[in-house]
């Protein structure tokens, strides 16, 4: 299923879980996996003197400290290195989220793979300058799907046996369906695949009073569309479930996912609207990356591949 896989790491514990999937994906599709690396923000210009991610020192940019930068990289995947055989390491300075997309349009991965956040109390100089985290603006504009791992998976990307597709019925969740029901055929007869979509009532305007009957009707028509939208593609396609529930989107979709035993969510990289108009820091994404204990894959668009 993917040829070239892009791991982007802090080289942190945050990417611990992420770098095992990542490698162990690698091996079993014997792709290339490039290991990438932002390690420094610059600090004034075309200053050669750079903040370090982890550290937070300021520190000079020459071949020397490049170097070493790369050999933290390779003692990080030292275990893991021995499993693959096709991979290269790259790293670089600037903001994450930039030189993320900007490597990734180079290369042109079937997947990125990221850890979850590093949950890190210091402020660093990356997050004093740019609003929202690095994989909500990854995962926003990522030409291929982003796969973001924050706690051990069950069963590694070995094989599944249930995959959760939440859908908010916009585009990107057609191209969300897409790979994910992909990735069920995939796995032949052994996984179940579960289609779900929360009814926002949180989101509803203060001054609309909603009966249990408007609700239900919502559901029911929810159940349609559904049906309409994604069960007609699935031809001969029997082990699905189908639900629609309302709450709080990111709420449900965790819940629902665990009453499932889900070994993966996928979902587009929906961010839920504040009264300007803006996308909030916590995307729907990011809350459901904080809420469950599987893998979470962010599709915006179609691969094309």
């Amino acid at each position: 299923m993917f040829q070239k896989i892009l791991f982007a790491t802090c080289l942190r514990e945050a990417c611990d879980h992420a770098a095992r999937t990542a490698f162990d994906i690698a091996q079993r599709c014997n792709a290339h996996l490039y290991v990438f690396n932002v390690f420094g923000v610059p600090t004034h210009g075309y200053s050669q003197v750079v903040t370090d991610l982890i550290t937070g020192d300021e520190v000079m940019l020459n071949e020397d400290y490049v170097d070493w930068v790369k050999e933290e990289i390779v003692g990080y995947c030292d275990q893991m290195l021995k499993k693959t055989k096709k991979y290269s390491f790259e790293v670089t300075i600037g903001f994450p989220h930039r030189e993320i997309l900007r490597f990734a349009r180079h290369i042109d991965p079937d997947i990125i793979i990221m850890g979850g956040s590093t949950g890190d109390p210091i402020v660093s100089a990356y997050k004093k300058s740019m609003t929202g985290s690095t994989i909500q603006r990854v995962a926003k504009a990522a030409q291929c799907p982003v796969l973001v791992v924050s706690r051990p998976p069950a069963s590694f990307w070995g094989g599944f046996s249930n995959v959760v597709f939440a859908t908010d019925f916009s585009t990107a969740a057609d191209a969300a369906f897409a790979f994910a029901f992909r990735l069920v055929r995939e796995q032949e007869l052994d996984c179940e695949f579960h289609l779900f979509h929360a009814i926002d009532v949180a989101g509803m305007p203060v001054n609309r009073s909603e009966t249990q009957e408007d609700i239900e009707n919502q559901i029911q028509k929810a159940r349609e569309r559904i049906g309409g939208k994604y069960v007609f593609r699935m031809g001969d396609f029997e082990k699905y479930s189908l639900d629609v529930r309302p709450g709080t989107s990111f709420v449900e979709i965790a819940k629902y996912a665990g009453e499932k035993h889900a070994d993966m969510i996928v979902l587009a990289p929906h961010a839920k609207k504040t009264k300007t108009g803006n996308a909030t820091l916590g995307s729907i994404f990011e809350q459901v990356i904080a809420r469950v204990n599987c893998p979470v894959v962010s599709v915006n668009r179609f691969a094309g591949k």
